[in-house]
């Protein structure tokens, strides 16, 4: 078996992790799974120093039941 090295290139990663294609990467998947929820859910996206970031979560009261009886979101995610 051969050894291979292999050095991260940090700077590149951090790069990717902020650049515009993740970001549309990352709302692709989130309206995939939005869409597969009820009414009375949503997502939020935005930009952290390190990262872009998007999050799915209740935006009501009956979708927050919702989803402490039915555990919806983790089904939407396909788990």
């Amino acid at each position: 078996m051969a050894n291979y090295k292999f050095e991260l290139d940090k700077a590149g990663v951090g790069k990717l992790l902020k650049s515009e294609e993740m970001t549309e990467a990352l709302l692709t998947e989130s309206r995939k799974v939005l869409n597969r929820l009820p009414n009375g859910y949503g997502m939020s996206s935005g930009m952290t120093t390190q990262r872009a970031k998007v999050s799915i979560g209740t935006r009501t009261r009956a979708a927050a039941s919702d989803n402490l009886k039915n555990n919806t979101l983790l089904k939407a995610l396909g788990r």
